[in-house]
């Protein structure tokens, strides 16, 4: 083993699992684990999670079980659950969206999909004869949703989406004009997976109204965007918001060291309270039944070491970040586009060496690619990715221009000098 740890092509070896207990050197094994990820997190730039929270303060709580079964307004017996953590974290976060002191409700999820599964369940029993409406820029688990909640795949309803990721209102309109008659849950989006794009939920509310839909339930899958902008105040589920349910995601915006997400709706929404549980002491209303207690307090943590202040100061810092990084990479004349206030840089996608050559781990979707200038990501890494953008892409226009001409030999211009590729 190196200073880095196991080395790749002992790796399968190192990790088999038909050993004698003692003859498996699971320290290098975890070490190794954590000193890829901290290699790779520098060009880890295409998915959302962030990077500049310290979370050794939470370390102690990973060494035991913390199980938070059933509701959390239903403490489980016993001392090994954070129940009360998770109480205060859907409390914050229904403060942050504006919900009712008495009309609300939540819990701490496993990630942005169980958020929507929880959502999109109690929309169904509400309106179990209702069209669902999504984008084509719609999350993949609101598909997966829909078919373990048993929709009919005739009563799921596709909008398109504009160019640049939002919901195609139009489309919407014609479509709710042809199931008026019929009650509807709309999923809008804050914050799509390729471009950050936003739902407006009042068009959404307007075009509703206009054709007599009263029946309805609008969630929001906020999972990326949803409390930076909750914090600005431009996402809320307060007085006269057309929002029922809204799904946010705690390792994205707060990168916590394990997967988990909230959600939170009005809890006058509910048609079912669920079950008590002789066996647990609580009530099952939640999608999974045990729960893991560390997710609630590493989201207590976040809140509690920066505050509304905190992070909405992180917002505006990675938000800078990001525009800064549409300035330098258009620059280069490669093409390139942002959402105001999205930390998503979108730009079509450059040729494979950068990725292959250069270690950039990018998120792509056919010609078009993105980086997320999620908080922990620098100014210095931008510059770093531009430059090794610019070298690429000088290669390739280069090639590409001389594919056209009548000659033996490629060339190419590389750091100023002139040299033949291939011929």
């Amino acid at each position: 083993m190196d200073a880095s740890g196991i080395r790749p092509e002992d790796w399968a070896e190192a990790i088999r699992l038909d050993r004698a207990p003692g003859l498996t050197d699971v320290d290098a094994v975890m070490s190794t684990l954590v000193s890829r990820a901290a290699r790779a997190q520098r060009r880890t730039i295409g998915f959302p999670a962030a990077t500049d929270i310290d979370w050794s303060r939470t370390q102690r709580v990973f060494t035991r079980l913390f199980n938070n079964v059933g509701d959390p307004g239903t403490a489980p017996s016993g001392e090994a659950h954070t129940n009360s953590l998770e109480l205060e974290v859907v409390r914050w976060f229904a403060d942050v969206v504006g919900l009712p002191q008495n009309d609300r409700w939540g819990y701490v999820t496993s990630g942005g999909t169980e958020s929507n599964i929880a959502a999109l369940r109690v929309a169904r029993d509400r309106f179990p004869d209702a069209v669902l409406y999504l984008t084509h820029a719609s999350h993949y688990s609101i598909r997966k949703t829909a078919n373990l909640l048993g929709l009919h795949p005739k009563d799921v309803v596709v909008v398109r989406d504009s160019w640049y990721g939002e919901m195609d209102y139009d489309h919407f309109e014609k479509l709710v004009a042809r199931y008026k008659g019929r009650p509807a849950i709309v999923v809008a989006t804050a914050g799509t997976t390729l471009w950050e794009a936003v739902d407006q939920t009042d068009r959404i509310e307007t075009i509703l109204d206009a054709y007599g839909v009263m029946r309805r339930h609008v969630h929001v899958d906020a999972a990326l965007s949803g409390i930076p902008l909750a914090l600005d105040g431009t996402l809320g589920l307060g007085a006269g918001s057309p929002v029922d349910s809204i799904a946010i995601s705690g390792h994205k915006f707060l990168g916590t060291p394990i997967p988990c997400g909230v959600v939170v709706m009005r809890d006058s929404v509910r048609v079912s309270r669920g079950e008590h549980i002789s066996y647990t002491a609580t009530v099952d209303s939640t999608v999974l039944g045990s729960r893991c207690g560390q997710a609630a307090a590493v989201l207590w943590a976040a809140i509690a070491m920066y505050g509304r202040d905190g992070h909405q100061a992180r917002a505006l810092r990675a938000r800078r970040v990001a525009a800064y990084a549409v300035e330098r990479i258009g620059s280069t004349g490669w093409p390139v586009f942002r959402h105001p206030d999205a930390f998503t840089v979108v730009l079509q996608t450059p040729p494979l060496s950068l990725t292959a050559e250069f270690g950039w781990v990018l998120s792509v979707d056919g010609d078009y690619c993105h980086i997320i200038c999620m908080p922990g990501v620098g100014h210095e890494v931008v510059d770093e990715f531009v430059a090794d953008l610019s070298r690429v892409v000088a290669r390739w226009a280069v090639m590409a221009e001389c594919r056209t001409r009548p000659q033996n030999g490629w060339r190419a211009v590389e750091a100023g000098e002139d040299r033949v590729l291939s011929g």
